[in-house]
């Protein structure tokens, strides 16, 4: 706690640092209007090409209105509609993949993500803690610990003053301490979610755990009474649907007993149950509200608290729900907390949503957590209890886990907070983690083309599906060429989910979509996906992921340069970090096929790719013309762990056919764009060709960190690397906001940013963890830091976006797409470092019968 820092320290004035978002038909014609402002001089657009983006709005905005009005579905990019910023949240409560609900850095739940992929920003005021003491048999004091003062439940004591409060995060758990005024009583609510490395058992469940620790600073006994209120719902019109009912419930197993409520809600497409409950223990009595209207005064419930400490506990199931009702329900948990003594009431939260449809309602899915806890919807008494009997294992190998970090006294306070907390949008990325049907075979998950995947039943079977969003605002479900960067977090942290990740994304490589669908940017219509091509996503929450893939619709991604790369470059890195041989083997007939199609757009067979003059890339409205740095980096670095590849499996023909198109191609990349210090963006020549890009490196970053960055495996000039590296933290970095802000995306040789298009005038905060990254595994550690810290601090401080990272930012206070997954690229710099300290993993052994 102390190593991360607060997050908010007697915060008050949410207002300060305040961003602007993107104004929403901007970004929606920044793909192609800002093309213009580079081929062009101002005043100087041909009248086609205004008609040409005033063509893509106008198909944009017909296409948003059949999607949301007509459809009633959410836009995979709704430009029109922005997720406002609010600058509240705090640590998500919840596992990978079941749901996950969000508690703001004030004690508020205010952000929900229970159906897959799909948000409410509903602050739930009914959602409360609240604290009695009593001394004597009198209570002498009560309150709601909320700074809150709203309509509804006016009969509970509000308002709170924050100055008493302090938040501290650190992902997956997080802390409140209030310091009663005027009570000598501290109280602190440590909360906790089973997000652990490696379990892929318990870091599945749909629970929060909050453990209250109670000081006593008084020279008498105090009853110490904690109140969990609750409404049926997330704060939506599905709360006033009708037909909600709650339940109180007891759980008793191994000598352990949890007392609650279950709240069971029941809309049309996937009902759930929440639950609230609490410890049963000597000393400790657990009560309950079963129902209670939110929408009141509360005056029934305020006052039944502060008779006795206790809540009356009525027997039976509430009455369900008319149409506009609205229901809650409370548990308490009191004990007796000696003078200048301590004492711990603990209670949980969990939901079950254990079968869920997509926006299609096409296939039922279960979720990860039913291989545990069955699908039948009655799974929240016995989640409950377990959550209550295991959190202290859980926070040991949590404590296990991140103690070498904390303890390190090299490592930075901010770069430990930056670590652990940006791994929020593990679980809170609209993240699904779902069960392969028992009866399911591989040929029902390989497609009609048929992967012939030998591994790819078994991992499934095993592990499951995972995908998370692109972001909150973005969704499509596991874009590959963000999750390139993301990747790092998973490989890490829960490799078999990236493993089972690729091979979802090797059967859709395989298989095509012959559909035809209109671009929204150019206005054609070509098939949705075709064969041997990596897909852009696999899918839209709002549709059905996996049986559709490739949501996105502003570009035909069957000509991007950097997607068939990408399944390369993780493909040897998941086998170096792994070392799984199986999973190479299986991997490598996909990686023949991608590579293949690449292979055309090397038009001048000189072994380097060229981009095409429009957006083919991740940086989709940042256009390159010819050889490029980015994208023939990550081709160079491509060809060279296909070489490494054809090597450890045997496979000399494959290997030299590589390794001659990997020596012309690296010829041709030092001529074409090397000028002495830096490589240029692009070959083109014209007026921007010669800007630095941040992430030029992005080839040498893969490389170096599967330790084929030397040597036979040396694609890149050491001194070129390094000379690239300095000019990109002198003018990127140290040139850009005063080296406050971290690296911008393009920066012109005299010290001015690349305004040729939005996205060259950004900072990507993923991108540049990446950046720091590379410097680290260069050996330019501090300047790696230093690069880093302007992202963190501008994110988490400056813009108060906290665990709602943003995709970029400008200067000015201006940002796009809050809550996004290229962020989890941090995890490089941790691998970076662990590499440098002589921890990383050695090279994978060759597989058994290879030479």
């Amino acid at each position: 706690e102390a190593a991360a820092g607060p997050l908010m320290r007697r915060y008050e004035g949410a207002a300060q640092g305040r961003g602007v978002a993107a104004d929403g038909w901007r970004v929606c014609l920044a793909h192609s209007f800002e093309e213009l402002r580079q081929p062009y001089g101002a005043g100087d657009v041909p009248v086609r090409d205004v008609l040409r983006h005033v063509g893509l709005g106008l198909r944009y905005f017909r296409w948003w209105i059949k999607k949301t009005r007509i459809e009633k579905k959410s836009a995979f990019i709704d430009l029109l509609c922005a997720v406002p910023l609010q600058q509240i949240y705090g640590c998500p409560l919840g596992g990978i993949g079941g749901g996950t609900i969000t508690r703001g850095w004030r004690g508020e739940f205010c952000r929900w993500q229970l159906n897959p992929g799909l948000y409410q920003y509903e602050t739930v005021i009914a959602n409360q803690f609240t604290v009695c003491l009593r001394c004597k048999g009198q209570t002498i004091y009560q309150q709601v610990l909320s700074v809150e003062r709203p309509s509804s439940l006016q009969g509970w004591n509000w308002g709170y003053c924050g100055h008493y409060a302090f938040y501290h995060a650190l992902y997956p758990r997080a802390w409140l301490v209030y310091e009663l005024p005027g009570q000598k009583v501290v109280l602190t609510c440590r909360q906790v979610s089973p997000v652990i490395p490696h379990d892929y058992k318990d870091s599945s469940l749909p629970v929060g755990v909050f453990i209250w620790e109670v000081e006593n600073g008084r020279d008498e006994d105090v009853e110490v009474s904690i109140m969990f209120s609750l409404q049926n719902g997330t704060g939506g019109k599905e709360d006033r649907s009708g037909g909600h009912w709650n339940e109180p419930f007891t759980f008793q197993k191994d000598g352990e007993r949890v007392a609650g409520v279950l709240l069971h809600h029941c809309p049309a497409v996937n009902p759930f149950t929440l639950a609230i409950s609490a410890r049963e223990k000597a000393g400790t009595g657990v009560t309950h509200v079963t129902a209670f209207n939110p929408t009141g005064l509360g005056r029934e419930v305020w006052q039944d608290l502060l008779q006795d400490g206790r809540l009356d506990s009525p027997t039976g199931k509430s009455r369900p729900t008319e149409k506009g009702e609205v229901t809650a329900a409370a548990v308490c948990a009191s004990c007796r907390v000696p003078a200048h003594g301590h004492k711990t009431l603990e209670l949980a939260l969990a939901w079950d949503m254990p079968c869920v449809h997509f926006g299609s309602k096409e296939k039922l899915h279960l979720r990860r957590y039913t291989r545990f806890f069955g699908s039948k919807g009655d799974a929240a008494p016995a989640l409950s209890h377990y959550a209550l009997t295991h959190y202290e294992e859980w926070e040991r190998k949590i404590e296990a886990w991140q103690n070498p970090i904390l303890e390190n006294s090299q490592l930075p306070s901010w770069y430990k907070s930056a670590l652990f907390n940006e791994l929020y949008f593990m679980t809170d990325g609209g993240t699904i983690w779902m069960e392969v049907p028992p009866d399911c075979c591989a040929e029902d998950l390989q497609g009609p083309a048929g992967a012939g995947l030998s591994q790819l039943l078994p991992v499934l079977r095993e592990y499951g599906r995972f995908a998370y969003l692109e972001g909150q605002e973005y969704r499509m479900y596991n874009t590959y060429d963000v999750h390139f960067y993301a990747s790092f977090a998973l490989i890490l942290l829960w490799p078999k989910l990236q493993i089972s990740l690729q091979y979802d994304i090797a059967v859709a490589v395989v298989n095509e979509d012959v559909q035809p669908r209109q671009y929204l940017m150019c206005g054609q219509t070509s098939q949705v996906k075709i064969k041997n091509v990596v897909p852009h996503d696999i899918g839209d929450p709002d549709d059905e992921p996996w049986q559709r893939v490739n949501a996105y619709l502003m570009h035909d991604t069957a000509d991007w340069k950097d997607l068939n790369l990408k399944f390369v470059l993780q493909v040897y890195r998941d086998y170096y970090l792994t070392r799984d041989s199986l999973y190479l083997q299986d991997m490598w007939p996909v990686c023949q096929a991608v590579m293949e199609s690449e292979m055309k757009f090397d038009t001048d067979n000189d072994g380097l790719i060229e981009n095409g003059g429009f957006a083919d890339q991740t940086y989709d409205a940042w256009v390159v013309h010819g050889a490029s740095a980015y994208c023939g980096g990550l081709w160079l670095a491509a060809v060279c762990m296909m070489c490494k590849m054809a090597e450890v499996l045997g496979d000399a023909k494959t290997r030299q056919k590589y390794l001659d198109i990997l020596n012309k191609g690296k010829e041709a990349f030092e001529r074409m764009l090397w000028n002495g210090k830096y490589y240029n963006y692009d070959s083109s020549g014209s007026n921007t060709s010669s800007s630095i890009m941040s992430d030029q490196c992005a080839g040498q970053w893969f490389l170096g960190a599967c330790g084929l960055d030397l040597g036979e495996f040396e694609v890149f000039p050491k001194s070129h690397i390094l000379s690239a590296l300095r000019t990109i933290f002198e003018k990127n970095v140290l040139s850009f906001a005063g080296g406050t802000m971290g690296a911008v995306n393009g920066m012109r040789p005299d010290g001015v940013p690349d305004t040729s298009s939005v996205q060259s005038s950004e900072v990507w905060i993923g991108v540049v963890y990446s950046l720091a990254a590379t410097m680290i595994q260069e050996g330019m550690v501090e300047e790696g830091f230093r690069t880093a810290e302007g992202c963190y601090r501008t994110v988490w401080e400056r813009l108060g976006m906290a665990f709602q990272t943003p995709e970029a930012y400008r200067e000015k206070k201006v940002y796009r797409s809050l809550a996004y997954m290229r962020p989890l690229s941090i995890w490089s710099m941790q691998l970076a470092l662990e590499r440098r300290a002589g921890r990383a993993p050695a090279p994978a052994p060759l597989p058994q019968g290879h030479p």
